[in-house]
């Protein structure tokens, strides 16, 4: 055997790995005690991102990740011991001889002795560990020996990422290297020994993690990936980064990118994936990435790819690029990304129609026609008559398309030398090649009261399965009906006061550019911040306040600078809310009754907190215009797509009160009008007119709008009036009102008998109106509480929208107010 054999070296720095090594901060490179010359890394035990738990054991120092906070050896002794743990760590140290074993090397302690002790026990070289049994002396009498002397290092390990001494002069290897070759042999394991001493990995120590070996460009971008994880607040641990860089070694990677990740674990696949994403980031430039089919987004300031591979037509394709590169600055909201892809992937439908319709697939623009815009519009006609796209989808695109047509004429795209030169004037989508827009069943994805009561009710047991700042979060969301994303990125100080006290929160609309909005909100709800507010600052008390975040996360806290993500927020609500028992909820039935159904889960997720919160205000009576600004819109137009708005809603409620409809005498006659159709349904809408305290009817006086009652309004005596429950009020009042009249006018002095009959209310129509509220009592009073609370709500929605009707009729006057009662009060 050559035993002169040099360790094989890595050819020189390329500008590409000094381009990634020069954005490495020096700072941080001190922090992880890098040596350039060693090529090794310290990860520091007390370091918030790179920091290790140690063995709990006095005097071990191993670091661990077990519960116990015990390390693997020490883990073992404790158990052999059989004393419980807190009283074994409180005693246990590391003073015998097998305790005293440790991973690593040493230099022989002689004075300038470069040789490697043959053992921690003895702390000498084999040499003069022979020299000082032979001399049976102790160690420190043994080192003052006027004729001990220095010995020269055998040599560097033959092992390219090893750093340890050759074992002696007949070896090529350090010991442990030396071990793990004549295993290998013994089990034939071993066919090319330059391969294996290339890409064998160095002997582990402890938390200092080894790059030797690995080419320049590697080094640089592990030291700069890790530069970068750690600055995002991500922790990292040793463990987990010292097997991709044995990964690294094996397969002998001239670059991160050239790594196959599969087979490491999670961890590491992680570290490998991150590394990678930040490394591109290093020469990553607007001007580099819009001449490519694929767009790292991060070069525009957000996140994603951006892939026109699916316009296959290059002058298509180009025209695409240079819209992408203009609108991409002008896009807001947390996605701006995912919005401009999507626009592309409608004009990849444009693409497609162009390949399968033309017999030279769209590659000349300017053989196009307006037939070549008809055929596109009648593909997405059929793609949606099979289903394969939605009639949403289909305007989408069709919208898409047209915007971006004009949008490309607008930029120049088609002068000479341009992707669209040539292209004929009629090659565009016209207003009324647009579909019509499909009703939005969507609209008003708002959660019923059930269901939010159900809600309410499972929130303490967030607090068992997650961190306090999930159902802060769900909480913030239910209240205050804002967007996931402007509650994840809340900062601390996101509550203050209005001139008359009360809180309110200061928020930013991100989708909308609107930044620090102002919106009122309960004082449940500032105590709840308050209290969040409270643990974050016990939890973070050296941030500065102006850096904290309301909800930090718990895996990237960077010390509270980091929010949790929406992302994060919705995979442990959908968790959560699977978890949830059955919620029923009540649908009307045949009888009049309701039927209790099991509701959707998959109907609850974050964003419906905001339709609810904006159905709440609907139904609480708040005009559209204050509900635009509660909601933070610019358009009314979009403030009414988050709510039911007249009919859909409250024919809902009517569907429940109507079931409790009467005659004039009293009798229910509704029940078995519930099967009607909707056409059924509307043909009686417009066959009754409003009445104070009901509906009437009759044929003459619906054709004249209420104004021509044959019986001079007397409602109580006539076939043709219908009432229900919400009327009770009105009825109690009228019924108030005829028997004011009637004392007024038996005391009036003033007036002739005969006048005094004509206006007088019968006896008989106050006892039919007394009969009246007492058979709808009666009817109120036999419902089961569920049922009479799912009642109450529909009547108070169906009043909410009720006009106050005046045709003619007996008027039921409001009382005065008391305007003194707040003087003497």
């Amino acid at each position: 055997m050559n035993l002169a054999i040099a360790p094989i070296r890595r050819p020189a720095t390329t500008s590409r790995a000094a381009l990634v090594m020069a954005a490495v901060d020096e700072g941080f490179l001190t922090s992880i005690c890098w040596d350039p010359d060693a090529r090794t890394i310290v990860f520091p035990q007390q370091h918030p991102q790179l920091g290790w738990r140690p063995c709990r054991v006095q005097g071990c120092g191993e670091a661990t990740t077990a519960s116990t906070r015990l390390c693997s050896p020490c883990g073992l002794r404790w158990k052999r011991d059989g004393r419980p743990l807190e009283e074994y760590a409180a005693v246990a140290t590391k003073d015998s001889r097998a305790d005293r074993l440790q991973v690593g090397t040493a230099l022989c302690r002689v004075p300038g002795c470069q040789r490697i002790w043959r053992s921690s026990t003895t702390e000498l070289c084999t040499t003069h560990e022979g020299q000082q049994q032979r001399r049976r002396l102790s160690l420190e009498d043994f080192i003052q020996q006027p004729g001990i002397r220095p010995l020269a290092a055998y040599g560097p390990c033959s092992v390219i990422a090893c750093g340890r001494q050759r074992q002696g002069t007949n070896s090529v290897y350090c010991s442990a290297h030396a071990a793990r070759l004549s295993a290998l042999r013994r089990k034939g394991l071993i066919l090319d020994e330059d391969h294996w001493r290339r890409t064998e990995p160095p002997v582990s120590s402890k938390e200092t993690v080894s790059l030797r070996g690995l080419p320049d460009l590697v080094t640089a971008e592990l030291l700069f990936g890790l530069q970068e994880r750690t600055r995002s607040g991500r922790r990292t641990a040793f463990w987990v980064f010292r097997p991709v860089c044995t990964a690294l070694l094996a397969t002998s990677a001239a670059s991160l990118l050239d790594l196959d990740a599969a087979p490491l674990g999670r961890g590491s696949r992680d570290l490998v994936h991150g590394f990678t994403k930040a490394v591109a980031l290093v020469d990553l430039s607007p001007e580099t990435e819009r001449h490519k089919d694929t767009w790292d987004c991060r070069a525009f300031g957000c996140s994603g790819f951006l892939r026109f591979a699916g316009i296959r037509q290059t002058w298509l394709r180009e025209a695409m690029k240079r819209w992408a590169y203009d609108d991409l600055p002008r896009r807001r909201g947390d996605n701006p990304g995912g919005t401009v892809q999507d626009i592309i992937n409608s004009m990849a439908q444009f693409s497609d129609s162009l390949r399968l319709q033309r017999p030279d697939d769209g590659t000349s623009p300017t053989s196009l026609s307006r037939l070549d815009i008809t055929a596109f519009t009648n593909r997405l006609a059929y793609l949606q008559e099979q289903e394969k796209i939605t009639a949403y989808r289909r305007l989408t695109v069709s919208r898409h398309v047209r915007r971006c047509l004009n949008r490309m004429r607008a930029l120049g795209l088609t002068r000479p030398h341009e992707p669209l030169h040539g292209l004929p004037d009629d090659v565009v989508l016209r207003e009324e090649d647009i579909p019509d827009e499909p009703e939005d069943t969507e609209a008003g994805r708002d959660l019923p009261d059930e269901v939010m009561r159900v809600v309410v009710a499972e929130l303490p047991r967030l607090d068992d399965r997650s961190s306090p700042e999930m159902r802060t979060a769900v909480e913030i969301l239910i209240d205050t009906g804002r967007r996931p994303g402007e509650v994840c990125k809340l900062p601390w100080d996101c509550l203050d006061r209005d001139d008359d006290g009360h809180p309110v929160l200061i928020y930013s609309n991100h989708k909308g550019h609107r930044l620090g909005r102002r919106l009122p909100i309960a004082q449940e709800t500032a105590e709840l911040i308050l209290r969040q507010q409270q643990r974050v600052r016990e939890r973070f008390p050296h941030t500065p306040q102006k850096e904290l975040k309301l909800l930090p996360s718990a895996v990237i806290s960077q010390e509270g600078r980091r929010s949790i993500t929406p992302g994060w927020l919705s995979d442990r609500h959908r968790t959560w809310v699977d978890e949830m028992p059955v919620i029923l909820i009540p649908i009307p039935g045949k009888d009049g009754r309701p039927t209790m159904v099991p509701f959707d889960k998959d109907k609850i997720f974050l964003y419906a907190y905001r339709h609810s919160y904006a159905q709440r205000h609907a139904d609480a009576g708040v005009p559209v215009d204050v509900l635009k600004e509660l909601m933070s819109h610019r358009q009314l137009s979009t403030t009414q797509g988050y709510y039911r708005v007249s009919e859909v809603r409250r024919r809902e409620a009517v569907d429940r009160v109507t079931a409790m409809q009467f005659d004039r005498h009293g009798n229910r006659i509704w029940r078995k009008a519930q099967a009607l159709l909707d056409s059924e349904r509307a043909r009686r809408a417009i066959g009754e007119v409003a009445v104070p305290y009901g509906v009437c009817t009759e044929p003459s006086n619906v054709a004249a709008g209420g104004k021509d009652c044959p019986v001079r309004f007397r409602c109580v005596g006539c076939g043709h009036f219908r009432t229900d429950a919400s009327y009770l009020p009105d009825l109690e009042a009228y019924l108030g009102d005829l028997l004011r009249n009637r004392e007024r006018l038996a005391a009036a002095l003033d007036a002739d008998d005969w006048a005094k009959a004509e206006a007088m209310p019968s006896d008989e129509e106050i006892t039919r109106v007394r009969r009246l509220i007492r058979r709808v009592r009666t009817d109120l009073d036999d419902l089961l509480p569920e049922e009479r609370a799912q009642l109450d709500e529909a009547i108070a929605l169906v009043r909410r929208g009720r006009q106050p009707v005046h045709l003619g009729m007996p008027q039921v006057r409001q009382p005065r107010p008391d305007f003194q009662s707040g003087l003497t009060s």
